[in-house]
């Protein structure tokens, strides 16, 4: 008995050892060649092993070979059947076994009830799935039996030890049964994973695109407020020159914000050069008193006193990256206030700082700010702080945010100095 349940246990390892390598197999399914030629492998060397390895019940000697046989003609198709035919065939002339025209014969009974098989099977619910299985693997192994004995005049071979047959056969339909509800467990799971990835793949396709006419809505606004400058009485030449070169360059902003989300997979080095920080700073507040005005907050710049400073990096995404910092400090100021920017040496950097007079924000807030899709505001897809946080650390800058609730925020950023 315990020489039956090592090769038992043997047999069941065996058969369900094309199961380790199946999540692998399934994500090549759509190439068929492949997805079959693996499969005809790895059923192929179970039939071959478990005709190797064959169980002694009661004196009666049985192999599991109708197993990997069924299970691997259903789920591999016609010509991963048609191939494991034919290598049970082959194996067995290898081992010079008598009567192999005789098996061959009986054999090609059963291939006929697969190929009726496969016509249903892939449409059908997993209990009806489990049941053909089921039936398949018995009929195979009853018709290859019946046929064989009865051919070559050994028919009451069928009939020894009948309790002890059946024993065998309802054990293989329990093996059976598992193993295709295993498989179906499996199907069921990696199809739901798949639709979890499309469904997030739409939804970072949305977010990104509302963040696109997010980013794009702010140099437009810009414009818009100075067009409307353009309209005033006194209004000065060199005022107008001014305000029109503004107006330019956040039109080519906004094309550079779109080819930046055209191309966001892939890696864009940008243009490295050596940017005025003060000047950097009088741009940034003229773009953001536009923002400003709509809000009643004053827009207040501390240049640095003691000698200019210059930073290396790109300087549309610069721009961008402050800007869309600046944007946020001033939509924190729901009912006005005065967003103050600042420059200053900081050891071999240079600092600057943003402050606002705003809400201010949680300890929770904070840690969490610059994460794709969070937002501190009701609308919004919070992506533009992702581009600003992620902007400044390829130009090897550090952030630190400083916030009291009820007192405001302040952005404290730091560059390398040229």
């Amino acid at each position: 008995m315990l020489d039956y349940f090592k090769d038992f246990i043997l047999n069941i390892f065996i058969i369900f050892t094309p199961l380790v390598m199946y999540p692998y197999i399934y994500k090549i399914k759509e190439r068929n060649l492949l997805y079959s030629f693996l499969i005809y492998i790895l059923f192929a060397i179970a039939i071959v092993l478990t005709v190797s390895f064959p169980v002694t019940l009661n004196g009666i000697t049985y192999d599991f070979r109708s197993i990997p046989l069924a299970v691997g003609s259903l789920y591999g198709g016609l010509s991963v059947s048609g191939l494991l035919y034919l290598t049970i065939v082959g194996y067995r002339f290898l081992n010079e076994s008598p009567y192999d025209w005789v098996y061959i014969f009986s054999l090609m009974l059963s291939f006929v009830l697969v190929v009726l098989s496969l016509r249903i099977f892939d449409g059908m619910k997993t209990i009806c799935k489990i049941g053909i299985a089921v039936c398949l693997s018995l009929l195979i192994k009853f018709l290859t039996l019946t046929v064989y004995f009865t051919w070559i005049g050994q028919f009451e071979i069928l009939f020894i030890k009948p309790w002890t047959i059946l024993q065998t056969y309802i054990l293989q339909a329990v093996i059976v049964a598992f193993y295709v509800y295993l498989i179906e467990s499996l199907n069921k799971y990696f199809y739901m994973q798949e639709e979890v990835i499309k469904s997030e793949k739409m939804k970072i396709v949305g977010d990104m695109a509302a963040s696109v006419a997010h980013e794009i809505r702010n140099p437009l606004t810009a414009v818009r407020g100075f067009i409307h400058l353009f309209g005033s009485d006194n209004l000065d030449h060199e005022k107008k020159m001014i305000y029109q070169q503004i107006c330019f360059e956040e039109l080519d902003r906004t094309e550079h914000i779109i080819t930046d989300y055209l191309t966001l997979a892939q890696p864009d080095p940008g243009i490295t050069e050596e940017l005025h920080i003060q000047d950097e700073l009088l741009y940034l507040s003229n773009v953001l008193t536009t923002y400003g005005n709509y809000n009643q907050i004053k827009i207040h710049v501390i240049p640095a006193q003691e000698r200019p400073f210059y930073i290396t990096g790109d300087r549309y995404k610069f721009r961008q990256a402050l800007l869309n910092i600046g944007k946020h400090a001033i939509e924190a100021m729901q009912e006005g206030g005065m967003l103050t920017l600042q420059v200053s040496p900081c050891n071999d950097y240079v600092k600057i700082s943003m402050r606002d007079t705003g809400g201010g924000m949680t300890a929770e807030q904070i840690r969490r700010l610059g994460t794709p899709y969070y937002c501190t505001k009701e609308k919004g897809t919070g992506l533009e702080m992702t581009v600003a946080f992620s902007m400044i650390k390829k130009m090897n800058g550090k952030i630190d945010i400083r916030s009291k609730m009820g007192k405001g925020t302040e952005f404290v950023l730091l560059f390398p100095i040229t």
